[in-house]
């Protein structure tokens, strides 16, 4: 039944139908590893895509872009086979992306990375990625800020507490209190926060009122090659990535690191 799960062997390119019979068979064989039961705990499978945008094409129509529920009924008749008994309702979701977030199951000649989520007791054990936040200029009231995985928004600005103009309290976690050192001034009470992106397993951050023109700024220096990339948006979050340093009014600077 599954002989359209034939490894290509040689070094021509898959076309589209070849590239989505290993793609499924890269699926099947993680799903048959939820046997006893456990299939019934899968509420998400998240599929993501890095290719070149001469491979776009290929990937889009080998995953039914058009028409995404087709893909996911692929999936769906190979779990029926095996009795997986996965849940109704079960999601599977389709993200082209730069980098591969952390945690993902890769497959080595697929372009693709494969994350599943449970509901209830978990499905396949999820990677316990932690960050950590390093003060390398600047005066925080820590030295490294620890962050696990699935915490909520975390509040980077100037002053662990700010009274809104509304009257209420916005909670810094990673703060840089005026006395501590002059420069602080320059930092916005509310200047920018880290958020965890279930989605995409990856931490996000996120410039805040304070942190955007025409006010101070925030900034990323990329560890990959250096670049420097200014959040000019408080509703497009920028994927960190290990070595990354965060930058707020070019007087603090904050390196960030991730574990598993």
């Amino acid at each position: 039944m599954f002989d359209f799960f034939k490894k290509n062997k040689g070094n021509t390119p898959l076309d589209a139908k070849g590239l989505r019979d290993e793609i499924l068979q890269f699926i099947k064989e993680e799903l048959q590893q939820l046997d006893g039961g456990e299939g019934k705990y899968l509420k998400a499978l998240t599929l993501f895509v890095r290719v070149k945008a001469e491979e776009l094409f290929s990937y889009e129509t080998a995953l039914y872009s058009a028409a995404p529920e087709k893909f996911q009924e692929e999936v769906q008749r190979i779990a029926d086979n095996f009795a997986l008994d996965l849940p109704e309702g079960w999601k599977l979701t389709v993200l082209y992306v730069d980098e591969f977030p952390e945690g993902v199951i890769l497959r080595a000649q697929l372009k693709v990375g494969l994350v599943l989520k449970g509901s209830g007791s978990p499905v396949v054990a999820e990677s316990a990625l932690t960050a950590s936040l390093k003060v390398i200029t600047g005066r925080a009231e820590q030295e490294v800020y620890v962050i696990e995985a699935g915490t909520g928004r975390v509040n980077i600005g100037r002053e662990s507490s700010v009274q809104g103009s509304d009257g209420s309290f916005r909670i810094n976690t990673i703060a840089f209190p005026a006395e501590a050192q002059e420069s602080n001034k320059y930092i916005s009470r509310q200047h920018a926060h880290l958020e965890w992106d279930q989605q995409q397993a990856c931490f996000k951050l996120y410039a805040d009122e304070g942190g955007v023109p025409p006010g101070n700024k925030t900034k990323v220096r990329a560890a990959k090659d250096e670049t420097t990339h200014k959040l000019n948006s408080t509703q497009i979050g920028y994927t960190l990535k290990q070595g990354d340093q965060v930058i707020l009014a070019d007087v603090a600077v904050l390196e960030f690191t991730i574990s598993s």
